[in-house]
């Protein structure tokens, strides 16, 4: 009978066993602490996103003028699963799923491609060109930055742009979205009679602040036996400035901006909402790279708002995190390790009444010990410690035990009593 390599080298060579058994434990342990952890595997789906804005358009134009010239296009493209088309008012979006053995990037290309080519059929006055998105489920963020505290939308506005810069800093941040803030708008209201009577029209306005609102080089400067970079800075800095603005010179008095308008300072139209227990907040969303560790990228932000807290962010300022994903998977870990020692510790218990202490030593010590070889593999795999690998690990830890008293059991079947030696018991098993 040909015996099982290994199995019979093993036997042979039981010091050597024992020190790789501490050797893989250790390595084992090391690689835990530096696989990536998250809380759910960063999953790769072959789904473009097409989104056409052109307002003014009820669903019926939409569907005609800009939906269909893309989607004809589209249906040229070789892999395409399904085409989903949605025309609302002012918008149309079209999803395209491709067959999941495509790469995703390459899916991309070919829409972008295809819709440059429906370009020549769509409305020639429509205000950007189609978006191109994939979708990307690494966009989750991974927890929100809630500020909130009596200051005015313009200093917690400051606040959290100095706070997105420092995690933006950080190597597993990808960006920081900001919701619920007010940008700053400079508007200026048109008085239309005054207009008429200076025999002005808009596009006078539209030009003077044009022309007025620059940053221009202006050449160079000769210094001898260095050379200067000159530039001419005449930005707005105050509403005055742009109230002093000279729209027309010439013959006569000159017509200033503040004659025939109004400018005021003030803030866009909202266009995000954020709110904490019913009230108006100032809310960062984080987002980190994907395959990067969500635990440390998750403690890196913490270690940040803490030091921000002491840096520049005043007492009374409410600071809340909330839809903290690492707190999850944090728990998702500890049951593991947990599983794994409750798992070595029942096994062994109730093996010791049927098989012997020693015995039922082995068989328990081969759920931790195969837990540490797979830790060591997972790098190679490029796989991350996540909620769907985590399953599937403790289901193979229950086969591991299964087959561990398999294995004992049949080598005392063999040896029975002394008939077949004990270590020729155990190759003969282990073979079978």
């Amino acid at each position: 009978m040909r015996l099982f390599g290994p199995t019979r080298w093993a036997t042979q060579n039981r010091i050597t066993v024992y020190a790789l058994t501490v050797l893989i434990t250790l390595m084992g342990i090391g690689s835990y602490l530096t696989l990536p952890k998250e809380l759910f595997p960063d999953l790769v789906i072959p789904t473009i996103v097409v989104n056409t804005v052109y307002p003014g358009s009820s669903p019926t134009d939409i569907e005609n003028l800009v939906t269909r010239p893309i989607e004809k296009r589209l249906k040229g493209i070789s892999g395409i699963e399904k085409i989903n088309s949605y025309s609302q008012q002012d918008v149309s979006t079209i999803v395209v799923e491709f067959s999941v053995s495509l790469d995703p990037k390459e899916c991309k290309d070919r829409v972008k491609d295809a819709v440059d080519k429906a370009r020549s059929d769509l409305p020639t006055d429509l205000p950007q060109e189609p978006t191109v998105t994939d979708v990307d489920f690494s966009e989750i963020p991974i927890l929100t930055i809630n500020l909130a505290g009596e200051y005015a939308p313009s200093q917690l506005k400051k606040f959290a742009d100095e706070l997105k810069d420092r995690i933006e800093a950080l190597p597993p941040i990808r960006r920081v979205d900001i919701i619920g803030a007010l940008e700053r708008e400079i508007r200026v209201d048109v008085d239309m009679t005054q207009l008429q009577a200076h025999n002005l029209a808009f596009s006078d306005i539209e030009s003077a602040i044009s022309r007025e609102n620059v940053l221009i080089s202006a050449g160079e400067a000769d210094l001898g036996r260095q050379k200067r970079t000159l530039r001419l800075d005449a930005r707005f800095r105050t509403v005055e400035e742009i109230q002093n603005l000279i729209v027309r010179s010439g013959f006569g008095a000159p017509v200033y901006l503040r004659d025939v308008a109004h400018v005021y300072d003030g803030y866009k139209k909202r266009e995000s909402y954020a709110l904490l227990d019913g009230k108006p907040v100032l809310t960062l969303s984080v987002i980190k790279k994907a395959g990067e560790n969500l635990v440390e990228a998750a403690d890196g932000v913490f270690a940040v708002v803490r030091q921000a807290q002491k840096d520049f962010l005043p007492p009374d300022l409410r600071v809340v995190i909330t839809n903290d994903q690492s707190e999850r998977t944090r728990v998702q870990l500890d049951d593991l390790i947990n599983t794994i020692i409750i798992g070595f510790i029942l096994v062994t218990v109730v093996m010791m009444f049927f098989i012997g202490l020693e015995n039922a030593l082995f068989v328990g010590l081969s759920v931790p010990l195969s837990s540490f070889a797979a830790f060591l593999l997972f790098p190679t795999l490029g796989y991350s410690l996540n909620l769907v690998v985590l399953f599937t690990f403790l289901l193979a830890l229950g086969i591991v035990v299964d087959d561990a008293i398999v294995v004992v059991e049949n080598t005392y079947r063999i040896f029975d009593n002394g008939k077949v030696p004990i270590l020729q018991a155990a190759q003969v098993a282990a073979t079978e």
